[in-house]
């Protein structure tokens, strides 16, 4: 396919001087930062540069990007966030008008032309290592990195676009691009072999951090091994659920036909359970829950990767990350490095990006393991109160504490808390109504506040010594951690009916962040797990996948957006003058959830289980099909 062939190659360029009838000697010198390709494959430090360009985008191709860690973010195109500017093309998508023509936005990481451009590279790598001139161990450490490279890179394009064709080889100009797309099964099978090849090739090598692993490739493997045995690829079901498929010239590009299902969660299974006993995760061996501030700290140690250094996180829950994007400062200026600028409040001068929406903050747990409701009165009139401790890890609300405001903006907040509503103050002995300096009329910034009264908390260093506008962080994106795979482990072990086995490690997923035990069997587990996931996973593209691959997507993702209303109102004879404070012993609060159709129009299309291949790409390679809907 044409998308990949000319890619170019930054640290591999092929040179070809032919000078001819020239006695010149100087004309023939090879120029200056270029190095010819027979040589750079015969160099270690070449070669093995050439494989890190892969993952850094180094060698010409986009790589593995910032991973997760754009301005917008993929929990956009999902029920845990909406992205607060405009004009970005996220409603193409989330309103359902996405076509060939116009695709919206889809993060650079799932690009169908960036994937076969890396997976281009690492075909390549494969190529010039098949009979290597270097020394055998860091050639196979290499061909084993290709070889998860490629899988993860094929992995990205079934489960945003469906079967793609499987390239293996380094196309040359003159060669024939038209190929058709591989049936799902194929190109899970290939996957599957590349991850096996891959851990056979760095068995006993020692990676450095960023680098593919043994547990990165299983971790790969369990993944691709849970999406195949779920709902949405086993067409027989998915059929009823989804008629486009039924009316596709080619359903067998999106799952299975028949075959043992059984066979395929035993498989997941399996899977999974090998990333488990490789070790790792942390504190995932409780018998009873931690206390909620104990929990709170667990669940931000984990986002942080064991990277902060304030007061109580715990550098040892980096061993969560399998395999992770790495950051440098030298390097990394701008996307990777800003997630909290990025999503940060307005009124501490952050940009309030991807910010979580109502439907996501309304599914954490009271802390005693009942549901949420704006329906219980008491609940209503104090709705973060008392609530799952991962909450307050992961989302900033009206009234919660937050950073020395002072430090960035000025001497107008001592008490420093959130303020994303309304409320009265007495100004110049007149009272007012004032809004608070993280909303979009703040006196503060009036242009990039949160839209739904809420703020992104995870991913971003709590220390107070740290002020987010002005500070890059090197927190690693976790492309896979230890907790997606006990996650695996748990679905399996549901759909495999080995309830209380997924019943006693979900529990120690929950015990780590506070939470009661579960008690649950049959469709309630399986609920309970899903939302389970929902919370302990959030933000981390997972979700915008298992709602697909779980069949739900009606009921998740096309809900209308919904926002919070706050508002604080004196009390009987009480009164606050010119700086405003949360303060319950003054104000009575209300909270109102409100459905906004304004800033999108949410709805659910079933040509969104997938994403449209765009026409250019078609018009390339005039084997493609296009995806049903579409």
């Amino acid at each position: 396919m044409k998308t990949y062939t000319y890619r170019p190659f930054l640290i591999l360029m092929v040179i070809s001087c032919a000078v001819i009838s020239c006695s010149k000697e100087f004309l023939n010198i090879d120029p200056t930062g270029q190095v010819p390709e027979e040589t750079a494959w015969q160099d270690p430090a070449l070669a093995q540069a050439f494989v890190t360009g892969i993952y850094s985008g180094g060698t010409g191709v986009y790589g593995l990007g910032v991973g997760g860690f754009d301005e917008q973010m993929l929990a956009s195109l999902t029920d845990e966030a909406t992205f607060t500017h405009t004009g970005r093309n996220i409603n193409t998508v989330m309103e359902g008008s996405a076509s060939p023509s116009g695709v919206g936005w889809i993060p650079e990481s799932y690009s169908w032309k960036n994937l076969y451009d890396n997976i281009r590279a690492a075909n390549l790598t494969l190529e010039k290592l098949a009979a290597p001139k270097i020394d055998t161990v860091l050639a196979n450490r290499l061909k084993g990195e290709a070889h998860f490279l490629r899988a993860y890179f094929y992995h990205q394009l079934l489960r945003y676009y469906g079967g793609v064709p499987i390239i293996t080889q380094v196309y040359d100009l003159n060669q024939d691009y038209n190929v058709p797309r591989n049936n799902f099964e194929a190109c899970v099978n290939f996957i599957t072999a590349d991850c096996d090849s891959a851990i056979w090739l760095m068995n006993t090598s020692t990676m450095d951090k960023g680098r593919a692993s043994v547990r990165a490739a299983l971790a790969l493997k369990s993944r691709v091994l849970l999406y195949a045995a779920s709902d949405l690829n086993y067409l027989p079901l998915a059929k009823t659920k989804l008629p486009e498929l039924a009316s596709h010239p080619k359903p067998e590009l999106f799952g299975y036909a028949g075959g043992d299902r059984k066979a395929r969660w035993t498989a997941a299974k399996a899977a999974a359970k090998a990333v488990m006993d490789l070790g790792g995760g942390y504190k995932l061996s409780l018998g009873a829950p931690v206390s909620a501030t104990e929990g709170k700290t667990n669940y931000m140690s984990i986002a942080m990767s064991g990277y902060s250094k304030a007061l109580g996180m715990d550098a040892n829950a980096g061993s969560e990350v399998i395999f992770g994007r790495y950051y440098n400062l030298n390097v990394n200026t701008g996307a990777g490095v800003s997630i909290n600028l990025y999503n940060g409040p307005n009124g501490y001068h952050n940009w309030a990006g991807n910010t979580p929406i109502g439907l996501l903050a309304d599914d954490y747990e009271m802390a005693d393991g009942t549901p949420f409701s704006w329906s219980n009165p008491a609940q209503k009139a104090k709705p973060y109160v008392g609530r799952d401790p991962r909450f307050y890890a992961t989302i900033l609300y009206d009234g919660a504490p937050w950073k020395p405001r002072d430090l960035i903006s000025g001497n107008v907040d001592p008490a420093n808390q959130i303020q994303t509503g309304q409320y009265d103050l007495v100004v110049g002995g007149k009272k007012i109504t004032f809004n608070g300096l993280d909303t979009r009329s703040s006196a503060i910034e009036d242009w990039n506040g949160s839209r739904t009264g809420y703020y992104m908390r995870k991913f971003t260093d709590p220390d107070p010594k740290i002020v987010d506008a002005n500070t890059k962080q090197l927190v690693p994106w976790p492309f896979f951690r230890y907790t997606e795979a006990v996650f695996n482990y748990i679905e399996a072990c549901i759909e495999l009916g080995e309830e209380a086995e997924a019943r006693l490690w979900l529990n120690r997923i929950r015990f780590r962040s506070g939470m009661p035990a579960v008690t649950d069997a049959g469709a309630a587990l399986k609920n309970r797990y899903r939302n389970e996931k929902r919370i302990e996973m959030v933000f981390e593209e997972q979700r915008y996948f298992d709602v697909r691959r779980w069949m739900i997507p009606q009921e998740t993702l096309g809900r209308k957006l919904t926002f919070i209303n706050v508002v604080g109102t004196f009390q009987s004879g009480k009164q606050l003058a010119d700086i405003y404070r949360h303060d319950e012993t003054i104000y009575n609060y209300t909270y109102t959830p409100v459905v906004n159709e304004a800033h999108e129009n949410r709805k659910w299309v079933n040509k969104m289980y997938y994403a449209p291949i765009n026409r250019d790409e078609m018009n390339k390679n005039t084997a493609l099909v296009q995806n049903p809907g579409y």
